[in-house]
């Protein structure tokens, strides 16, 4: 019987590079997200058209993988240590979410292959756990040391909140957005992955103590704990202002940011945006602006590039 799976990319509010040091960070699920139709077969099989590519590994993990596959084995191999029975799927990937857009398509991927692969092995696997399995799968497949951000946001986001994360405790709490407000996430045109960023070396230079970098931390980790409450006061002034210092603090600080999405930014508080920053791992990828729902596509029009609109919804689970 064919089941199918859906796990949602994430948009990042406020809080950026934070996992990487136990600090807080306001991500939330979108409405773009990865789909996986599939049923039970010995061997796990899944193929992707628009990348061209398939992989095909046993039901432990084994086996070639290449390309967007290398996720899909680490999931396999990870969720195989922890005693998931070596049960198997066929299935084929859909994706309404555009790579490379630092919306973080790699963390959905891991999410819906690790839900069905439970799923289908009548395999129980708490959401925390399955999280942190996924982000030791990123670990094994690209050698990256990326937080739990992404994987987090994809499992807990709820329809109309965001959620607030520590990443030294691993406990979350909803926090809902005012009515109304929808998320634009504007592409810089400069594709980038984790891979190929500069987001290890960052990781290297936190550790190290650099003062800029930590800098960047610590500001970053009050402006999170500042925007939820400037969103439970429905203060959007305050949350634009909070952006603006956050967008600024990866520019300066962290440099994170490059100038195509320097650019967006400044585009979008001109075009009457509420809030708006980088989101995600930088170099590359997307901005987030937040707009009352009423004005979102005409600013989207109005950005150069792509853009969409979309809005905080549910996380990961098995479709109907």
């Amino acid at each position: 019987m064919t089941r199918r799976f859906w796990a949602p990319g994430r948009v990042n509010l406020i809080g950026e590079f934070t996992d990487l040091a136990g600090g807080v960070a306001l991500p939330a699920a979108v409405d773009l997200g990865i789909t996986l139709e599939c049923e039970p077969a010995e061997r796990l099989e899944l193929r992707s058209d628009g990348a061209r590519e398939t992989v095909s590994l046993t039901a432990d993990g084994s086996g070639k993988a290449v390309g967007f596959g290398r996720y899909v084995g680490g999931v396999a191999e990870e969720l195989a240590l922890l005693g998931r029975p070596p049960v198997g799927l066929r299935g084929r990937l859909s994706s309404t979410l555009p790579a490379g857009s630092g919306l973080s398509s790699s963390a959905a991927l891991e999410i819906v292959v690790g839900i069905a692969l439970c799923a289908v092995a009548g395999f129980e696997l708490a959401p925390l756990e399955l999280a942190l399995a996924a982000q030791r799968a990123v670990h094994r497949a690209i050698g990256v040391p990326s937080g739990i951000l992404d994987e987090a946001a994809s499992l807990f986001g709820r329809e109309g909140h965001a959620v607030l994360f520590d990443f030294a405790t691993l406990e979350h709490e909803l926090v809902p957005l005012p009515e109304g407000l929808v998320f634009v996430i504007a592409h810089s045109g400069v594709s980038r992955t984790l891979e190929h960023s500069g987001y290890a070396a960052r990781k290297r230079e936190i550790d190290e103590g650099m003062p800029a970098r930590l800098r960047h931390l610590e500001t970053e980790n009050a402006r999170v704990h500042a925007v939820v409450d400037a969103l439970g006061a429905n203060d959007l002034a305050r949350v634009g202002e909070l952006f603006r210092e956050g967008h600024d603090s990866l520019r300066d600080d962290f440099e994170a940011s490059i100038p195509e999405l320097d650019r967006l930014v400044d585009l979008a508080y001109e075009y009457g945006a509420y809030a708006a920053r980088m989101t995600g791992g930088g170099f590359g990828g997307a901005i987030v602006a937040l707009v009352a729902e009423q004005d979102a596509q005409a600013l989207a029009d109005r950005l150069p590039g792509r853009a969409w609109v979309s809005a905080a919804a549910d996380g990961a689970r098995e479709l109907a």
